[in-house]
């Protein structure tokens, strides 16, 4: 079976997510909200490397690579999310999630686990079409240029 280039970096979106936040948690530094915020790097390395992938290949649909990118950032969210709701669970349910919601979506409310992850869920999908939209348009506008040099 072949693996697509947008499995592949969104599991690389995954692992790096996860890692960065494994080790956020392990300093301490977790509860910090403009340290989460940075993840987005980390999305915005695989959409554009799966961008990067695609023309390489030749792809040079603009409908097919937003599809490819926003593709790829959703597998990513996707896989992400099961992992915390995963980690929520092994590091003890809900009074987890009540010290993590502290800083971040929620503002410590009453969220429970899976309203949590739905809400980041919608977060993450909004921040994949911006992300993979505004990479579109840095492609679109260097092809453009490689283009009329050529």
């Amino acid at each position: 079976m072949k693996i697509t280039r947008e499995l592949t970096n969104g599991c690389i979106i995954f692992l790096g997510i996860g890692i960065y936040f494994l080790i956020m948690d392990a300093l301490g530094l977790s509860n910090h909200f403009y340290l989460r915020v940075l993840n987005v790097f980390i999305v915005i390395f695989g959409v554009n490397r799966t961008i990067a992938q695609n023309y390489a290949a030749g792809v040079r649909g603009y409908n097919t690579n937003l599809g490819s990118a926003i593709l790829t950032s959703m597998i990513g969210a996707l896989l992400s999310i099961s992992g915390l709701l995963g980690l929520i669970y092994y590091r003890g349910g809900e009074p987890y999630l009540q010290k993590l919601s502290e800083g971040f979506l929620f503002g410590g409310g009453e969220a429970s686990i899976y309203t949590y992850c739905i809400g980041l869920l919608f977060e993450s999908a909004a921040a994949s079409i911006i992300v993979s939209f505004c990479l579109m348009q840095f492609w679109k506008n260097k092809v453009e240029k490689i283009n009329r040099v050529n």
